[in-house]
């Protein structure tokens, strides 16, 4: 029913966090498969419970090409209804395919998305809940709860699953990073969908994450103004089509 995409180097001290991440898959209660993109990174170095499952496939990229680009390159290989983007550093909560997916079944909209929690050294967690409230919301209205580039963003990108025709028709943006604020703003831009009050994603908190690499400021402002401009640009052009329509 769902592939997850990660894309992945398989440096030496994300090795673990990438086992834990195919643990949290392993631990989910409704039919997935994944697909790792594999960013110029030997397959021999795939951990060896990911190498074993067979519902894990491989993407090997002759050569670097960056996240945006290994994770859209993925999606060619997606054969489920469903898709789910993730990081090799990340977990998923135990249920957090079951309800997103039954939710979908339900209510039939186009994407369904949780809260997240920081997994912070120690093993804790903090839930961050988005400025986005629960609740549905319709094409387009989840850039509204993004006032301002700097703010904070609107919705966590790895909290959606949605209909693979749909990530398809809004992928990757092509940004060094920041990239995932645009298959948000594309997704949740192009169809309605559900926010859960419930935590659905881990983001690891550790010294290696891009976020806390020297130099990741550089570009986060240009990477927001972008991404912000995006879902503003496809909310005015989409609801003018609508008024057409209606005219």
């Amino acid at each position: 029913m769902i592939t997850v995409i990660i894309a992945t180097r398989l440096r030496e001290e994300r090795l673990d966090y990438l086992a834990a991440m195919h643990a949290s898959l392993t631990r989910q209660t409704v039919p997935w498969e994944a697909v790792i993109a594999l960013d110029g990174a030997d397959p021999d170095r795939l951990p060896t419970p990911l190498a074993a499952d067979e519902r894990v496939r491989t993407l090997a990229l002759p050569r670097p090409v960056g996240a945006a680009c290994a994770r859209n390159l993925a999606l060619n290989q997606v054969r489920t209804p469903y898709t789910n983007w993730a990081d090799d550093d990340d977990e998923f909560a135990n249920d957090a395919m079951s309800a997103r997916l039954s939710t979908l079944q339900v209510t039939g909209a186009g994407w369904c998305a949780g809260w997240s929690e920081d997994l912070h050294p120690d093993g804790t967690t903090t839930v961050w809940r988005c400025p986005t409230p629960p609740g549905r919301h319709e094409a387009g209205d989840v850039w509204t709860y993004w006032r301002a580039p700097a703010d904070t963003i609107p919705i966590g990108p790895t909290t959606i699953l949605a209909r693979t025709e749909l990530v398809r028709a809004a992928p990757m943006g092509g940004l060094a990073q920041g990239e995932d604020y645009m298959t948000a703003l594309g997704i949740t831009g192009l169809a309605p969908g559900m926010l859960l009050p419930q935590p659905v994603y881990r983001y690891r908190k550790h010294a290696g994450q891009m976020t806390a690499q020297r130099g990741y400021n550089h570009l986060e402002a240009a990477a927001r103004e972008h991404a912000w401009q995006y879902g503003r640009a496809l909310r005015s052009v989409l609801r003018r089509g609508e008024d057409l329509v209606r005219g």
